[in-house]
């Protein structure tokens, strides 16, 4: 029974380079990398597809408050009840004779 073959990430890379630079054909890459051609294709179509989110920038306004970890009802929670705690303050304020508005 034949075993498996495991490739690491740089020479999945490195082979997908190759073949998106396009200067030797598939089964070329294939016989000097001495993997099988479906498998050069596949490493290709996966880099390609993964090449937009790897120059990624990091600056996206599209960044979700799920994905920074942020839960925005919380937030909204703390802010009510803050300016909740503030009006009373400024009233008991007022009532004391120690703010003027």
């Amino acid at each position: 029974m034949a075993q498996h073959r495991r490739f690491g990430k740089e020479f999945k890379a490195k082979v997908a380079i190759e073949a998106i630079k396009g200067e030797k054909t598939i089964n070329e890459i294939a016989t000097i990398y001495e993997v099988h051609p479906g498998q050069v294709v596949k490493w290709k179509k996966l880099a390609l597809e993964k090449l937009p989110e790897a120059m990624a920038d990091g600056r996206s306004k599209d960044v979700r408050s799920s994905d920074r970890g942020v839960d925005e009802e919380k937030l909204h929670q703390k802010i009510g009840q803050q300016a909740i705690e503030i009006d009373f303050l400024k009233k008991k304020l007022r009532q004391l004779g120690l703010l003027n508005e």
